[in-house]
């Protein structure tokens, strides 16, 4: 009979075994690293700024401002800058003034360049002896006889001087804004014409209350006193780019978004922010200034 000592050492040594061997042909638990989701789709590097794009702001710029500056609505530049109230702005800002690009514009291939015919002048006899000889072909074996009636000028037909030539008339390139049908905003004469680099319209003549008309047709996209210098202020936006400034008014009648058509009553002449009755009239591309004398009908 075998000592319970002896049968108990056994059956622990038997336990122990399986027990290792259990654990030796476990695999490991995998390990997840829990960390940021990946976003599906390639990723795409940011776009560098376009230039004209941005706009820092300056000490006694305003939204309003700097919306005329750059020819755009301030509600538009509100919107791409997300702000709430147009009269918060601060110095050293930068302000988005241009649209955000939002579709890729395909610009389409251009074809092969056209091929320019020049027609002989006429009057020009067709020389068909010079047709006939021009280039000379044939080889001869060279001696200084070849030679020397080769370097020999021609003299049955002797070599012309070549006619400068003609150059041709240059289209008249039309005048910036003329594309539209310009009127004049009141009856008033000007006082004050344009000059480049220093001014950014007419001021035209005028008493208080007259009537202010719409240059051309268009969408009213500001009116209001938000701008130093310009008084009570109404800007039309028109087609291609272009708008139109009346400022110093004493009543503005069209309110902003409105349609107006050319030659409406949108405004009546006042002196606000000026020196005297006057209205200063502006006609700008894209925010630039141009001259209305150029583009109003003569009287």
């Amino acid at each position: 009979m075998a000592n319970p000592v002896s049968r108990y050492a056994i059956l622990l040594v038997v336990l122990t075994a399986i027990l290792l061997g259990g654990c030796a042909s476990r695999t490991p638990a995998p390990v997840i690293e829990r960390g940021a989701v990946p976003a599906k789709g390639p990723t795409s590097a940011a776009q560098p700024a376009r230039p004209g794009e941005f706009h820092t702001v300056r000490k006694g710029d305003t939204l309003y401002s700097i919306a005329l500056e750059h020819g755009q609505s301030y509600r538009d530049v509100a919107a791409w800058n997300n702000i709430d109230n147009p009269n918060v702005i601060r110095v050293g800002q930068q302000l988005r003034i241009a649209a955000p690009e939002g579709v890729a514009v395909v610009k389409p291939i251009a074809g092969p360049a056209a091929v320019e015919i020049r027609p002989i002048a006429t009057g020009a006899p067709l020389d068909t002896d010079i047709l006939k000889r021009e280039p000379k072909g044939g080889k001869q074996p060279y001696t200084e006889q070849a030679m020397a009636t080769v370097q020999k000028p021609d003299e049955a037909h002797p070599q012309q001087p070549a006619a400068p030539p003609r150059a041709e008339p240059r289209p008249e390139e039309p005048v910036v804004g003329s594309e539209l049908n310009w009127a004049w905003p009141s009856g008033g004469r000007v006082i004050s014409p344009y000059v480049e680099g220093s001014g950014k319209g007419v001021d035209i003549e005028g008493r208080i209350g007259e009537p202010v008309h719409a240059a051309e047709a268009g969408k009213v996209t500001y009116a209001g006193s938000g701008i130093r210098g310009y008084g009570n202020l109404l800007i039309i936006q028109h087609a291609n780019s272009l708008s139109s400034v009346y400022a110093h008014n004493s009543k503005l009648l069209a309110r902003e978004g409105q349609q107006v058509a050319r030659g409406q009553k949108v405004a009546e002449l006042g002196n606000s922010d000026a020196d005297q009755a006057k209205l200063h009239f502006e006609i700008r591309r894209q925010g630039k200034p141009l001259d209305p004398l150029k583009l109003l009908p003569p009287r």
